[in-house]
């Protein structure tokens, strides 16, 4: 995973206590690169202990950030003293980068408030939060208004940070696949592409013909497709499937993969069902579960802003996520329930994992062209789900968000599943059936609502519902 990096403002006012500042400034790099960052700051020899003050200090430490600018995910602003609020915020403005901006402020210590060691940091951020409202710069803060840089509370911070600073970059500018049309019976997963391009997220369509049409070309013996079945086999196990079937799976995935590389596309949604089983011949679960294993999320039924929020979740945790039905009740507990998919989930998520055939299609189309179902139970674990929404009517981008976990019971049924416990999921439940929300809900095993929230929110501008948060 690359590393984080982040532009750092060193706040100073002249009449506060120097040695306060170049302590600060020493401490909040360490703590960065404790952290695996990497913090661009001033030097002592470039302005006065490597601060910003002045509006010479605010136009070299700008000209340091435009300088790395495709390479900051982030700024933080901190304030080892009071310092000075119009530097920072001309700083912020000056560098031209839209980032997001954490604020952090030290904390004085109770025996330490002489004229020679008092910091006044806890006034002077209020200053600067003010500055940067006044210059419509949208920032973050810490989770206590004056905090300590070592240990592990802000370690905390500086990991939800980089899960806020990766979900905005990464989404600003997402480029998702869609491949096929929707399923006809699936009005639920209709959206706005002209929506999501105002947020800078563009979607890029595929006829199913031309993916048929391009597998067909190539042949199972060449050593790209040679190499996918060999894939699939460590991946799956594929004992259970014909030798037949995953060559076809294996020419799907390498015209996929192809295309996602040609066209720098980030995940996917695909039309899973009846199509491609039908006229080609396998089910693609295999195939997605293992892109989303891979963190290139791949979304069913082309619901296109579920993978957007699939990829939302795998940029704030670093781990696969999964889209899934909100299923089932789980007998009369009011707070657990049935998710389920047919399904395409990650093997990361599950804690017995077979591949086979497609239970609800198969006696349709056919065994013989259901194959490649991806089946278990999910394993148990903290969680959090997520859904992305395109409002026409209100010509924005809304989310629900949740935390629960994944209990170690079994809901007894095919496919992929597992019961999860969410706090009030009765009220979650209304607020999705009365706003209109899809079925489909995105889930990932982290605890990164706070940072999705905050992302989506502050710097997205999306309407988001926090659920217990």
């Amino acid at each position: 995973m690359k590393k984080s990096i982040f532009g750092v403002i060193v706040g100073n006012r002249g009449f506060f206590p120097d040695h306060l500042v170049a302590e600060g400034r020493t401490e909040i790099l360490a703590a960065l690169e404790e952290a695996g960052c990497e913090g661009l700051c001033l030097s002592p020899e470039e302005t006065k202990l490597g601060s910003v003050e002045t509006l010479t200090d605010a136009r070299k430490c700008a000209d340091l950030f435009r300088s790395r600018a495709d390479d900051i995910d982030g700024i933080i602003v901190t304030l080892p003293n009071f310092g000075d609020e119009r530097a920072v915020a001309d700083t912020l403005r000056m560098s031209g980068l839209a980032a997001p901006v954490l604020v952090h402020a030290f904390p004085d210590e109770l025996g330490k408030m002489s004229v020679s060691d008092r910091r006044d940091s806890f006034c002077g951020k209020i200053s600067v939060c003010n500055n940067l409202k006044q210059y419509g710069i949208p920032f973050s803060l810490t989770s206590r208004h004056t905090m300590p840089v070592g240990g592990v509370e802000f370690r905390g911070e500086l990991d939800r940070f980089a899960a806020v600073c990766r979900v905005v970059k990464g989404l600003r500018g997402a480029r998702i696949g869609a491949v096929g049309a929707r399923p006809a019976a699936f009005n639920t997963v209709r959206f706005s592409e002209k929506i999501l391009e105002r947020s800078g997220i563009s979607v890029e369509p595929i006829d199913l013909s031309d993916v048929f049409g391009k597998a067909e070309e190539l042949a199972d013996d060449i050593p790209e497709v040679k190499e996918k079945i060999a894939a699939i086999e460590e991946y799956c196990g594929a004992d259970a499937i014909p030798q037949s079937a995953l060559g076809k799976m294996a020419r799907f995935a390498v015209v996929l993969e192809r295309w996602m590389a040609e066209k720098n596309l980030v995940a996917s949604a695909i039309q899973c069902w009846t199509a491609i089983e039908q006229y080609f011949g396998i089910t693609p679960c295999a195939v997605m579960s293992m892109m989303s294993n891979a963190l290139m999320p791949s979304a069913c039924e082309v619901d296109v802003t579920g993978a957007v929020a699939m990829y939302a979740l795998t940029l704030a945790s670093r781990a696969p996520s999964a889209i899934l039905d909100w299923n089932n009740n789980y007998g009369g507990d009011p707070d657990k329930c049935v998710v389920f998919h047919c399904s395409n989930l990650p093997k990361d998520m599950f804690k017995d994992f077979r591949m086979g055939s497609h239970e609800i299609l198969k006696d349709t189309v056919g065994e013989d062209k259901a194959m490649g179902a991806c089946a278990g139970t999910l394993k148990p674990g903290p969680v959090t789900f997520c859904r992305v929404s395109t409002d026409d009517s209100a010509g924005n981008i809304r989310v629900y968000l949740a935390e629960g976990e994944i209990t170690d019971e079994t809901a007894g049924t095919f496919g992929g599943s597992g019961v999860a416990h969410i706090h009030n999921l009765q009220g979650l439940l209304a607020f999705i059936c009365r706003e209109g929300f899809e079925h489909h809900v995105t889930m990932a095993y982290s605890r990164v609502s706070r940072a999705l929230y905050e992302a989506f929110t502050t710097y997205l501008g999306w309407q988001t519902y926090h659920h217990g948060g």
